[in-house]
């Protein structure tokens, strides 16, 4: 029978999975566009270079298949999403962001594997690379908290997508959940923030979703009123009249 660890783990596993392929809708546009637009490529560079040592993380720790699977198949979308940005990317771009592609995902992923293998051994290579690991999940994480501030200011949630939110939101607490019954500290600490993070945007959401639409309502209204007052002074009426 199977534990609520691994029932957790595969759960887990569904919903990560559904986070890592939420960006093929964008990437389908921008091949059908032939151009990323304005788009960056950073939080897909950074994200390769977290799943890919999560994976690591999880080739090396006893029982580990879960962590590994998801985040290997994650690994490799991440790969295709960041490919596809380098082929669409404007010249201006292109060059840039390949720099950082060499320097985060070959430079410093390979430095990192070859001293996980090489430099450190026993017990100590889980905790360097999960240390790693937990620091770069928690910053990225983090990462939303510019997008908070910028919802708070403009009292309106149109640069938070709701479903993006909750699927974190919801990813971090099951991991999280999984890390409590299987005792992994690096597991817990980074998802532990997440649960934080992605409760406190779906709080800022509820607060501001009415006044969002509130706010689009008047922009609708004052764009009306601009339509009908410039048809007004594109059409006068007849002199005399």
């Amino acid at each position: 029978m199977a534990t609520l660890s691994f029932i957790l783990g595969i759960i887990g596993n569904v919903i990560s999975l559904l986070v890592f392929v939420s960006p093929i809708k964008t990437f389908w546009e921008v091949m059908k566009k032939k151009s990323t637009e304005n788009y960056k490529g950073e939080p897909y560079i950074m994200t390769l270079l977290s799943t890919s040592l999560w994976t690591l993380y999880g080739a090396i720790k006893p029982d580990g298949l879960l962590v590994m699977t998801v985040n290997g198949s994650g690994a490799i979308l991440q790969l295709i999403y960041v490919t596809l940005f380098l082929v669409y990317a404007p010249k201006e771009n292109k060059v840039k962001t390949a720099k950082l592609v060499v320097v985060v995902d070959v430079v410093v992923l390979g430095a990192v594997i070859a001293t996980t293998l090489l430099a450190i051994h026993g017990t100590k290579r889980l905790i360097f690379v999960g240390i790693l690991c937990t620091g770069l999940t928690i910053g990225m994480y983090a990462a939303p908290l510019s997008v908070m501030r910028r919802v708070i200011k403009t009292k309106s949630v149109e640069y938070m997508p709701f479903l993006l939110s909750f699927f974190l939101f919801l990813n971090a607490g099951v991991w999280s959940a999984y890390a409590v019954l299987v005792k992994d500290i690096y597991i817990g600490v980074a998802n532990a923030s997440g649960f934080v993070l992605g409760s406190a945007q779906l709080i800022l959401y509820v607060m501001y979703m009415n006044k969002s639409v509130s706010i689009e309502a008047i922009k609708k209204e004052e764009s009306s009123g601009d339509t009908v007052r410039g048809g007004i002074k594109m059409n006068p009426l007849p002199e005399g009249v």
